[in-house]
């Protein structure tokens, strides 16, 4: 997408848009769901390249790609999502470097105008020899007059000669500096594109896996990798307002659809959903889940409340949203809806308290 801003600046540039446990302990005891046992039946298989589709084993092993490949994708989507954030903060400042480039260029011009004034005054001034113009003048008060007017106008033009190379050099930076995010800009875009391949083809490849399956094959997964839907219990508490509101934000957006790299309000990623659900409570969180890994106070899993962020895995790459009674709110994968689901559904990585 190509934006152009409507500024007075704005035939100088063009600036290239591309333009996401509480009472008490949760009783965290390792719980073996369909999705930390298919974590382990992943590891015991032989290594296949990514995106690729094995074939053999039953419905189990089957089901053991499609959480491997799941969990790959969500590792590149935070890949992703965390080059989209550099993306539109270079663009932004691509955008500045091109104004104050345009801004310069604008005083240079004024500065070339204003030299080129004085030049002609002193031309005019100053072809005959001032000692010659005194003797020649009828009027010598007056021409005294106007050789000190002069020598104020060489002194002008001196300075004003000095100011203008210090602007063109000034001008020659910001270019040199909007040049450089610019080359930046393309890289982190072309990265971008890469992590945009890598999770379409580990999507692709987990559901034609998928399709192999039994409609009941697909059922009981599907009921084997999740706990019922239900609200926080009644009686935890949020620790501040600002959780309390992001509780209410997270549990509202349940039933959205998953949609990698989206952060509402109407389709998520995990990080996502919590990031959005936060900044409904006027918080700014990171946009990964490696970021919002680092987002706030780390407290242990058995105390945790709700508004507080569960981050999963020894790669931080799956985060959701502890409620209440023993369950959190999370965008769990393609094809999924925003749910509730078992805290312990897969390693904790670490609770944290924004």
């Amino acid at each position: 997408m190509v934006s152009h801003r409507s500024t007075r600046h704005g035939a100088h540039r063009r600036a290239d848009r591309q333009r996401a446990p509480y009472p008490g302990p949760l009783g965290l005891v390792p719980r073996v769901t369909a999705l930390s046992a298919a974590a382990g039946a992943a590891a015991a298989l032989t290594a296949v390249p990514a995106g690729a589709e094995p074939g053999g084993g039953g419905p189990a092993a089957t089901s053991a790609r499609v959480d491997r490949l799941y969990a790959e994708a969500e590792r590149a989507t935070e890949e992703y999502n965390a080059v989209a954030e550099r993306v539109e903060d270079l663009r932004e400042k691509v955008e500045r470097a091109q104004d104050d480039a345009a801004r310069d260029q604008d005083r240079v011009n004024r500065m070339r105008d204003a030299l080129g004034t004085l030049a002609t005054a002193q031309y005019r001034s100053g072809g005959v020899d001032p000692s010659l113009r005194l003797l020649l003048s009828e009027d010598p008060g007056d021409y005294l007059a106007k050789a000190a007017t002069l020598d104020r106008i060489n002194s002008r033009q001196t300075a004003g000669l000095k100011a203008f190379r210090r602007a063109v050099r000034a001008l020659e930076q910001r270019r040199t500096e909007a040049g450089e995010k610019l080359a930046e800009l393309s890289r982190q875009r072309e990265l971008l594109r890469r992590h945009r391949a890598s999770v379409q083809r580990k999507l692709g490849a987990a559901q034609r896996l998928l399709n192999r399956l039994s409609p009941e094959e697909r059922a009981a997964r599907a009921r084997a990798s999740r706990g019922a839907d239900r609200a926080g219990a009644a009686g935890a508490q949020a620790p501040s307002p600002r959780a309390a509101a992001a509780v209410a934000a997270v549990v509202r957006a349940v039933g959205s659809p998953y949609a990698w790299g989206q952060a509402g309000p109407h389709a998520f990623d995990c990080s996502g959903l919590t990031s959005w659900a936060y900044a409904q409570a006027g918080v700014s969180l990171p946009r990964t889940s490696q970021g919002q890994l680092h987002a706030g106070r780390r407290v242990p899993p058995d105390q945790a409340l709700p508004g507080d962020l569960v981050v999963y895995r020894s790669d931080a790459g799956h985060v959701g949203m502890y409620v209440g009674g023993g369950q959190v709110v999370h965008a769990p994968h393609p094809g999924a809806r925003v749910r509730h689901d078992p805290v312990g559904m897969m390693p904790i990585a670490a609770v944290v308290r924004p």
